[in-house]
């Protein structure tokens, strides 16, 4: 009776745990598969369920003898062996497999195209063990991020402090083998449930609650050899009902849910897991101890084995296991090269610009004594494994409504770095970008979503392209429907490849790798076939479009850069361990060479970004090369106007144009704003000689204060004629909230976001602290500088006299908004001088007001004054609200 009662809490207790998977659950309504291999889903309306309850079938006899469960079934031998019959698998488990470390992953070959739900993407690893208590067999995942040396009290102090996780149970189904003493396990209960968190991921997309149901789940197929075995799961998800719509809509977007389009009926989808498990290596890999000066993944764990360093943070380089088969030839085969399988769903016209963009890293490794260090081949009809289990690297490509990226993780063993695994992610809209043209179809595209550890192009890349596609088109330099297009988007490809499979070595973006070269040279074709677009094709790299009229060199990147090479050598170059650490120490210390200038995704954002590190620029003066762009987006607003079309021919082709220009400034405008309080962050170690912080040239920030309010805030600044405008016509298949353009609405929307920019407490800060830094504080920009150059562009017709117009107005009141909340409403982190620089700025502009409305102006502009002079004036009586009073 005691172990009956330990059994049912052993049992209590795991249920307990929201991911485990367990037992087939009660069926739902309707959706059922007529077949494992083709779910076939009802035509009939899905009755109102509730979701179901895992639940675990307790054992209430002695299990059967392993034979009678395994009669009539198909034994599948491997590393874990697998019998199966009908719909029904079984894990063989020997005793010496219980308990042992073992690296799983569960990758996702298939999507539903919509929100980040998409096929061919790489999904969660873990190192598991099974554990057996009783009848029961957990699959508990390790904590591998902390840890001592094997055997003293910190290796004990350790398992005290930090849990691993139970991810799912399962019930003991046979007797033991009478010769090998394995036993089964069904592993539909093992792994037909949401170990991956998928009910989540659907959450978060669609705010709507859809439940596992494992009844109607299957394995599609089941793959086992000495190496790894392989699950493919069709996991089906359901609601019972989709809500409706609430009468009054909600001011939190996100907050209602809306249902997945791209399905038949929202209320049910499949969706595929692949499902690996082998053994991790014998004999770990040597582990190579990260730099910050270079940008690598690294596998990062807490080592608490003594108490004298000063922090337990271990950072180990990610990077595949490269050895040479001879180590004393200057120029080596590897023993085992990096092989990467270019899956069979790859379009054929693309194959060999992904091959090229692959092998396009064998030059780094060359360098560094490797021949061949990476071999590219074609997966065919005869391979039968699939590229998503976690044995085969593979560049494949992937589909969706909404997307428009390209994505290069990497999967690794925890106690080295190794990379074990990588499978990049191709989005079709790299290749289909130069000829959407042509048709003028629309793709709609979901807003970038923030990731951490991944690569991800999203909308901006597309847009980029549609510009450069677009622009060439204007001035006669590409045929959208010749070879030309064609090359393009080849080119394209490969230079994508390249950065994906620069992720998949273990790379991290380097965005201020376009600066090491001046916008003259990259005109030159011959030199950026030899030197590259930029330092990295780690940096996210725009098309290099000339000024029309200047020389056009290469669109897009054909070869690695400097930087390339070296953190390539940092990571792989051979080294005898005794050479290690002074050998890292001579390569990392090349960080200051002009052409290695590095900075990663935290610089390019956050409180202390750093102007010079930004996605989509070229050239070594950013500001040069965003005014560049500027006057291409006019140039192309200019062909909007002067453009004549063809009888028949669709107006939307000048909205896309339109729309464009605006994309650009929208991408370029917030990264000029850098610039002002912007402070250079260099990632030196000592003895280069140079500072860490150095806030940006006074005169480089008045360079970029003069842009903005040249290109934003003047009152000539946005002009078009109404005959364009009145013909801007949209994709009539294209449902939108309204058809025609607010010019007035997209100026103010990129003003208005300058101006949170500009006049943000951040900004302020930064200016304030560079003066702690500089020994001439005159050399620093000036808040009272800053607010008074912003005020006067805006409000220049106080001085002018001219009259003021609907866009200038809008844009006025969104200073005053601003400038009226610095006086009222005040956060604990706002400087003091802000709120007394803008009463001062709040003083004048109010005795200029009373002066401008005794001229003879429009009625709207004089009520408009009218109404800020008053506005003004009761915000300077007001008593100022401290943010938490």
């Amino acid at each position: 009776m005691f172990a009956l009662k330990t059994l049912r809490a052993a049992v209590l207790a795991a249920l307990s745990v929201p991911a485990l998977a367990q037992e087939p659950v009660p069926t739902p309504p309707v959706p059922v598969p007529h077949s494992p291999e083709v779910p076939v889903v009802a035509t009939t309306p899905l009755q109102t369920a509730t979701t179901p309850t895992p639940t675990l079938v307790l054992p209430t006899a002695a299990p059967r003898p392993f034979a009678d469960i395994i009669r009539g079934a198909a034994h599948v031998p491997g590393f874990l062996g697998l019998y199966q019959k009908e719909e029904k698998v079984w894990i063989e488990l020997r005793p010496e497999q219980f308990d042992q470390p073992y690296f799983m992953s569960v990758n996702m070959p298939n999507g539903i195209g919509e929100r980040g739900i998409y096929g061919s993407q790489m999904g969660l690893t873990q190192v598991v063990v099974f554990h057996r208590i009783g009848n029961l067999v957990q699959m508990i995942a390790k904590n591998t991020d902390y840890s001592a040396r094997g055997g003293t009290p910190q290796a004990l102090a350790v398992q005290q402090a930090f849990s691993d996780s139970l991810l799912a149970v399962a019930p003991v189904v046979s007797a033991p083998h009478p010769q090998s003493k394995a036993i089964l396990v069904e592993a539909n209960a093992l792994l037909l449930g949401d170990i991956p968190s998928m009910t989540t991921r659907l959450e978060t997309a669609f705010r709507m609650p859809y439940a596992m149901d494992a009844r109607n789940s299957s394995f599609l197929t089941v793959r086992s050899d000495d190496s790894m075995t392989g699950f493919q799961v069709n996991a089906h998800f359901f609601v019972p009902r989709i809500a409706a719509r609430p009468a009054v809509v909600s001011p939190v977007p996100g907050a209602v849910a809306t249902p997945p389009f791209t399905l038949p009926d929202p209320r049910s989808m499949f969706l595929g897991f692949y499902y690996s498990f082998m053994p991790l290596p014998a004999q770990a890999m040597h582990g190579r101890r990260a730099d910050d000066r270079i940008g690598h993944f690294v596998s990062t764990s807490q080592d608490f084995s003594d108490d004298v360093t000063p922090t337990t943070a271990v950072h180990l380089v990610q990077r595949w296991r490269l050895e040479k088969q001879d180590p004393a030839a200057p120029l080596s085969a590897p023993k085992q090269p990096i092989v990467y399988w270019i899956d069979a769903n790859v379009p054929e016209k693309y194959r060999e610009s992904v091959r090229q963009g692959i092998l396009a890293w064998n030059a780094a490794f060359e360098r560094i004594g490797f021949k061949d260090a990476i071999v590219v081949k074609q997966q065919t009809d005869k391979d039968r494994f699939d590229t998503m289990d976690a044995r085969h690297a593979s560049v494949r490509w992937f589909i969706g409504s909404d997307v428009g990226f390209a994505i290069g993780p990497r999967q690794i063993d925890p106690r080295s770095g190794e990379i074990l695994d990588a499978d990049i992610g191709m989005s079709d809209v790299f290749a289909r970008g130069a000829r959407r043209m042509i048709g003028e179809d629309s793709i709609t595209l979901s807003p970038p979503q923030p990731e951490e550890a991944r690569c991800d192009y999203m909308q901006e890349s597309v847009t980029e392209m549609g510009f450069a596609m677009d622009v060439l088109e204007a001035r006669g330099m590409l045929d959208m429907a010749g070879p030309e297009a064609d090359a393009l988007a080849q080119s394209y490809v490969k230079s994508v490849i390249m950065h994906e499979v620069g992720h998949t070595l273990g790379l991290r973006h380097n965005f201020r790798a376009s600066t090491v070269y001046t916008l003259k040279q990259l005109q030159d074709p011959a030199f950026t076939k030899e030197h590259s677009l930029t330092g990295s094709v780690m940096d996210y790299t725009p098309f290099n479009l000339s000024l029309k009229g200047e020389q056009q060199g290469e669109y897009v990147a054909s070869s690695l850069g400097p930087y390339d090479y070296w953190a390539i050598e940092y990571a792989y170059k051979t080294i005898e361990p005794a050479q290690e650490q002074e050998e890292l120490a001579r390569i990392a210390s090349r960080s200051s060479e002009p052409q290695l200038a590095f900075g990663t995704d935290q610089d390019a954002s956050g409180f202390n970004m750093d102007p010079d590190v930004n996605v989509y620029d070229l050239g070594s003066d950013p500001l040069a090369y965003f005014q560049r762009r500027l006057t291409i987006s006019r140039e192309l607003w200019d062909r909007v106007q002067r453009r004549t079309l063809k009888p028949g021919e669709s107006y939307e082709v000048l909205r896309r144009s339109f729309d464009y220009g605006f994309a650009q400034f929208a991408r370029t405008l917030p990264v000029v704003v850098k610039y002002v309080g912007g402070v250079t962050y260099l990632r030196d170690h000592a003895g280069t000689g140079r500072a860490t912080f150095t806030p940006v040239a006074l005169p480089r920030q008045r360079e970029a204060l003069r842009m903005l309010t040249d290109s934003l805030f003047k009152a000539d600044s946005f002009q078009f004629s109404p005959e364009t405008i009145s013909r801007l016509a949209a994709d009539n298949f294209t449902s939108r909230p309204r058809q025609d353009v607010s010019v007035g609405g997209r100026v103010l929307s990129l003003q208005a976001t300058a101006l949170d920019q500009l006049m943000s407490d951040s900004v302020a800060i930064r200016l304030l602290d560079s003066q702690e830094k500089v020994e001439n504080h005159k050399q620093v920009l000036s808040l009272a500088e800053l607010y008074g150059s912003l005020q006067n562009a805006v409000w220049s017709e106080l001085k002018s006299g001219k009259d003021i117009g609907a866009m200038r107005r809008n844009l006025q009141r969104e200073h005053l908004k601003r400038l009226v909340a610095s006086l009222l409403r005040v956060s604990a982190g706002t400087p003091a001088d802000v709120r007394s620089l803008q009463r001062e700025n709040a003083l004048r502009l109010q005795r200029e007001l009373h002066t401008a409305m005794t001229r003879a102006i429009s009625v709207e502009a004089k009520a408009h004054l009218s109404e800020s002079y008053e506005t003004l004036g009761q915000a300077l009586k007001a008593s100022m609200l401290r943010a938490g009073a």
